[in-house]
């Protein structure tokens, strides 16, 4: 999964990338990035990858109402293409409190959380993110990355060339 994008030359190396690959990923998409990258949001979802809400704002939703949660995500929704409905939620930072379970809840949306966190973008040390995660990924991990900067993005890439040749296989949440 790879959260806060899309950010430009980072998400459509990403993008070529899982291409080149054949690989299907999740996308937690901010909305003001969604306003600014348009093209790559449609990218994102007509070459057939997955479109979760990572909020509007990207701030952080636990301390939110519910109508202030809803607007994040009512926000979001109308920066997607036709046809993408998301079923899934992944509050920023993973910070999330019994209001944003019930506005998730009254949208059919699950809260997507994830199992190997790397760290990504707190360092800018390629091999450290992918060390980190190599040595913790077992089958049904959900990796948390980002598409922010060429480490994350030049990370995700060798650890899915590293992990295809150890037999894993990549879904979509």
């Amino acid at each position: 999964t790879f959260d806060d994008g899309p950010s430009g030359k980072y998400t459509r190396a990403l993008l070529d990338g899982l291409y080149d690959r054949g690989v299907q990923a999740t996308f937690l998409l901010c909305g003001y990035r969604m306003k600014d990258y348009p093209d790559l949001t449609r990218r994102i979802y007509e070459e057939g990858h997955e479109i979760g809400y990572h909020g509007f704002t990207h701030k952080n939703m636990k301390q939110m109402s519910r109508r202030d949660i809803a607007g994040e995500l009512e926000d979001s929704q109308a920066l997607l293409p036709e046809g993408c409905q998301p079923v899934f939620l992944r509050p920023p930072g993973g910070c999330c409190s019994d209001n944003v379970r019930q506005v998730a809840k009254a949208r059919g949306l699950a809260i997507l959380s994830w199992s190997v966190d790397p760290r990504d973008w707190a360092t800018r040390d390629t091999w450290a993110i992918e060390k980190t995660v190599l040595e913790r990924v077992k089958d049904g991990d959900v990796i948390l990355l980002h598409d922010m900067t060429d480490s994350s993005v030049k990370a995700a890439l060798d650890i899915v060339d590293n992990l295809k040749a150890r037999g894993f296989r990549f879904v979509t949440a």
